[in-house]
């Protein structure tokens, strides 16, 4: 095969290659994981985005996802689900891919186990999060 042949090949591929199958810096969207939980000693304390941790708010911690965006966590051995803010930084143990205030783990139904198989998708972008709140504010008038 000749190169202009491969390179054609390739490109066609990669142009009908669904997008979440190609590495991106937005990989929570879908993604599946272990999930754990906090509370405890860290309530009251300032989260990374400096608001004051509620253990039994629905909020949670994740590493790369911008602060303020809303992301909803299905318990994949129940099917329960909760939406939750991201409002700080974490999961530190390895192999965690998202942690959940206490709040949002009772809601999982995951408070026994202390670590559930979750599902983590993308509902509202922190920006997007700010213009629903401000719409509905407007049409409140």
């Amino acid at each position: 095969m000749s190169m202009p042949n491969l390179a054609a090949g390739v490109l066609a591929i990669l142009a009908f290659t669904p997008l979440h199958s190609v590495a991106s810096s937005d990989r929570s969207h879908g993604l599946q994981g272990t999930a754990s939980y906090y509370g405890g000693k860290f309530h009251g304390r300032k989260t990374a985005s400096g608001e004051r941790f509620n253990q039994e708010g629905l909020t949670a911690a994740h590493k790369t996802l911008p602060l303020g965006t809303k992301v909803r966590v299905t318990n994949l051995r129940n099917g329960e689900t909760v939406e939750v803010k991201i409002n700080d930084r974490g999961p530190y143990h390895g192999g965690r891919i998202i942690d959940l205030s206490k709040g949002a783990a009772r809601e999982l139904r995951m408070l026994g186990a202390g670590t559930a198989k979750v599902k983590v998708e993308v509902v509202a972008k922190k920006d997007q999060a700010k213009t629903e709140v401000v719409a509905s504010k407007d049409d409140d008038v």
